[in-house]
């Protein structure tokens, strides 16, 4: 019958035909994938908050894709090596990245020129946690409270440090908002990664850092002094601590959302394959432990509110850097 059509109508069949045979190629490669292992890279160094997330999201994919998700650490410029790695990887659902949204919602604002673009060399494929940063304090400050806290950096400009994952990282730009809001002197210590940073506060190099979770342990065993927690809520599993918003620092806010992502132009049929595994790993009892473990929260959006949430934390962290004058070091 098609060849006895018209040219013209012979050309549009085919076309037709071969539109409607790669509409259903996605769905069938989505039912198919993976058929090899997956690499999720983390675009921070182990120990941190990333690291440890990524790796229980990994253990849990894995175990239902009945495929190794292997973890891999690329950190450096605050996530954009690591998060650079998978936006030039092949769109093929097999290389993801584990990230906070500092790599997509901060950098574009410290960086004058960025190895690629946030909004569209990388796909938000699903969120997996809101993480929470703390206010701890090295037991050599003597203050068991944000305001004795203040009063003592007050007393004694200059004098204190804090360290960070870096400079843009969520703990950095949680201490200038606090620094700026509470009129004190504080120096920058950048680190590469919230683990180092940790280290040394630890041994007392520096003096605080807001900490985005693993030092929670530290400060349980009475190492390191937590005195508040940087979120519009109470901590659920910290509810006896208050918040800054509750300790003189109204709307104080220094939330970030840590999420999976794809190269920019995975299949979407593939997207929302990855974006299902990464729901039902954040559901599942152990990765729910280990984020709650260093104080996050399970988040597990749709993907219109992951992107949703991802842009009004571009437009809130924008602000304040190119208020704050912050630029990558």
């Amino acid at each position: 019958m098609i060849r006895n059509a018209p040219l013209s109508r012979r050309r549009a069949l085919a076309l037709g035909v071969a539109l409607a045979l790669a509409g259903a190629a996605l769905p069938a490669a989505a039912q198919t994938f993976p058929d090899k292992p997956l690499k999720l890279i983390v675009n921070f160094p182990p120990g941190g908050a990333a690291d440890v997330i990524g790796r229980a999201v990994a253990q849990a994919m894995g175990e239902s894709l009945k495929q190794q998700v292997i973890v891999e650490n690329r950190p450096g410029a605050n996530g954009n090596i690591g998060a650079e790695a998978v936006a030039k990887s092949p769109a093929d659902g097999y290389t993801l990245l584990m990230s906070s949204g500092g790599a997509m919602t901060v950098n574009p604002f410290l960086y004058r020129q960025m190895p690629f673009d946030a909004e569209k060399d990388l796909v938000p494929v699903a969120s997996v946690a809101r993480v929470l940063v703390f206010l701890m304090a090295h037991p050599s400050v003597p203050a068991n409270s944000v305001a004795e806290f203040v009063a003592y950096a007050k007393a004694h400009p200059g004098k204190l440090s804090y360290g960070s994952a870096g400079q843009g990282s969520s703990p950095h730009l949680a201490a200038e908002m606090f620094t700026r809001q509470a009129g004190i002197q504080a120096t920058h210590v950048p680190y590469r990664g919230a683990a180092p940073a940790l280290t040394d506060l630890l041994a007392g190099q520096v003096q605080f850092m807001f900490d985005p979770g693993p030092g929670l342990k530290h400060a349980a065993e009475g190492k390191l002094r937590l005195l508040a927690v940087g979120s519009p809520q109470r901590a659920s599993q910290l509810p006896n601590t208050p918040t800054l918003a509750e300790s003189g620092f109204p709307g104080f806010d220094a939330d970030t959302v840590f999420g999976i992502y794809a190269p920019g132009g995975t299949p979407a049929a593939l997207v929302a394959r990855l974006h299902d595994e990464v729901n039902k790993a954040v559901a599942s009892a152990k990765v729910q432990e280990v984020i709650k473990g260093i104080g996050g929260e399970p988040l597990a959006l749709t993907r219109q509110a992951f992107i949703e949430r991802q842009n009004a934390d571009r437009a809130r962290f924008g602000k304040f850097i190119q208020e704050a004058g912050i630029k990558a070091e």
